[in-house]
């Protein structure tokens, strides 16, 4: 506790995706297991997915009306303006009615009014970048901030190297020896003891690629002798459930989202995943073989990069995304059948685990509190 012993009050912004929020909502976490006294309030951008989350976290949330401007001109960008000036008067308003000792962004829309209302205040802000290239929103607010916490090496490329420190991703559960809840998460998804498990990340909205994927080698599925565990996310379920319907196949399980990820990962033998920050490190700590689907659609093509320092440490396997839906679900039951290949690629990747990333920040943001 301050010299005042007044609880401790941060605010973390972040959201819009899965990659923003459950690293917020870890740190959040992590700061209540140092001190249970501490206030804590998140805001995020209205009609995102945080409002939802977070909530169902145990947090509470306030909403910014801001939103993502276009890449193309477009009519629809002076409303974001209009928004996004609405915002930063409702984030000052935030800001002074909630009093933070530190303001920390996770990335996502509303991460920037909410950082930049309290640096315009003097109080310390703290930004948590999970990829190995940084977001623009990130960039401009580093300028300010007082730490900026990384998951990646030579981050001094886009950030000021005195504020830089180095911890690793945060990740949502609690992912080391998930050997002691294979037994609970075999019965928690009534799957079948016996059999290997092809676990399908399609992201907490939808990655496109990868369910059209699952889709087209369907039929190759309900032949195999192994079950599947396939979250399409929320945009492609209805659709996923149309071609699961026809058959109603035993061996695989659909779900547009998986919230016990860490029983997910207790009972996989094989990941088919994007190459999100986030989603990489949760890997690295379950120790999983892994087949990555990097998104072509992110800046710089920050998911390639992330896969590669997998990849280059024959720590998993990469398919690209163009050549996912006719090669992705044959290399990944290749994979399943491979014990051998399996085997090594889940010993490399736990090798590359960061421990505790959200202890690490807790603790920075703590002591950010005290000065």
């Amino acid at each position: 506790m301050n010299s005042k012993q007044q609880p401790k009050k941060v605010i973390i912004s972040g959201g819009g995706t899965g990659g923003h929020i459950f690293p917020a909502i870890a740190i959040a976490r992590a700061l209540l297991e140092l001190d249970a006294q501490t206030k804590i309030l998140f805001v995020g951008a209205e009609g995102r997915m945080e409002m939802e989350k977070v909530p169902a976290a145990g947090f509470n949330i306030v909403g910014l009306p801001v939103r993502g401007f276009q890449r193309k001109i477009s009519f629809e960008n002076v409303k974001v303006l209009i928004n996004l000036i609405k915002s930063l008067r409702r984030a000052s308003k935030i800001i002074a009615s909630f009093h933070p000792d530190v303001a920390v962004g996770t990335g996502g829309y509303a991460s920037a009014p909410v950082l930049y209302a309290a640096s315009r205040k003097k109080i310390p802000t703290a930004i948590q970048e999970q990829n190995s290239y940084p977001g623009i929103t990130n960039k401009i607010l580093a300028g300010k901030a007082s730490k900026i916490f990384v998951a990646y090496p030579g981050m001094e490329k886009y950030f000021p190297a005195d504020k830089i420190m180095f911890t690793g991703n945060p990740v949502r559960n609690k992912l080391e020896h998930l050997e002691s809840f294979r037994e609970e998460a075999v019965k928690y998804f009534g799957l079948d003891t016996s059999k290997k498990t092809l676990l399908i990340l399609g992201g907490s909205l939808g990655a496109r690629t990868i369910n059209e994927a699952v889709m087209a080698a369907f039929l190759n599925l309900l032949k195999s002798d192994i079950q599947v565990l396939w979250q399409s996310g929320k945009i492609y379920f209805n659709e996923a459930r149309k071609i699961w319907e026809e058959s109603k196949p035993e061996n695989v399980i659909l779900r547009d989202f998986i919230s016990r990820m860490d029983l997910a990962y207790a009972v996989a033998n094989v990941v088919i995943s994007r190459a999100g920050a986030g989603t990489i490190s949760e890997l690295c700590l379950a120790g999983i073989a892994s087949v990555l689907v990097p998104s072509p659609n992110v800046a710089e093509d920050h998911q390639t990069k992330n896969a590669m320092s997998l990849v280059n440490n024959n720590a998993a396997l990469l398919v690209k995304d163009i050549d996912a839906k006719d090669s992705l679900m044959k290399v990944a039951l290749e994979l399943i059948d491979d014990n051998i290949r399996k085997e090594q690629l889940a010993l490399n990747i736990k090798k590359l685990a960061v421990s505790d990333s959200a202890g690490k920040i807790a603790e920075e943001i703590f002591k950010m509190c005290n000065n």
